[in-house]
């Protein structure tokens, strides 16, 4: 039953959020509620942006996982791929003569700004609950000042680096960095 009900959940999540991943994880938080906790969500939010591949996909297949292990894994996977090949074959054999008209350009208009809400929302509550410990309004304010720091070496570094070298340092070095700080602060 377990499949069943990840199968679906991730198959309404794939259909109905537009974006990409990270419009996908308020909806996630909201349907995932049952199976997650605020820190595993977070954990596992964590994990997939820093694995390979796309964070929907990366999202699906470890909350799978953690609910119905391999198969749920490939279950959850599957869900939330689903929706988006479906809708890009159907758009491929089709595109040319959708985007002449005004009604599909002013509604994938529309949808832009709904998705930079949904992705700025997410960034927001992530930075609340991470440094301030805060999942709900009615939470206390609890000062994680260990990710503060790590924030601030990370910002640090990458503006450093950007100065020094007069390029981006990679995301990858950044990620490993504020992991290997992490385990060091919280272990």
């Amino acid at each position: 039953m377990i499949y069943l009900q990840l199968f679906l959940t991730f198959l309404k999540i794939g259909a109905v959020s537009f974006g990409g991943g990270y419009a996908m994880i308020p909806m996630m938080k909201q349907e995932c509620a049952e199976w997650l906790t605020e820190s595993q969500l977070m954990n596992f939010i964590a994990v997939s942006e820093s694995t390979p591949g796309p964070i929907a996909v990366n999202m699906a297949t470890f909350i799978g996982s953690s609910q119905g292990g391999i198969l749920g894994a490939l279950c959850a996977t599957l869900g939330v791929v689903l929706p988006s090949f479906i809708i890009i074959l159907l758009i491929a054999a089709v595109i040319k003569n959708l985007l002449k008209f005004a009604g599909v350009k002013a509604a994938l208009s529309a949808v832009r700004p709904a998705v930079v809400a949904l992705i700025t929302a997410t960034a927001v509550t992530m930075f609340l609950s991470t440094i301030f410990a805060l999942s709900k309004i009615e939470d206390a304010v609890k000062f994680d000042w260990k990710g503060m720091v790590i924030l601030a070496i990370v910002i640090f570094v990458a503006v450093g680096w950007k100065l020094w070298r007069k390029k981006a340092i990679s995301p990858i070095l950044l990620i490993l960095l504020s992991g290997g700080i992490g385990v060091a602060m919280y272990l």
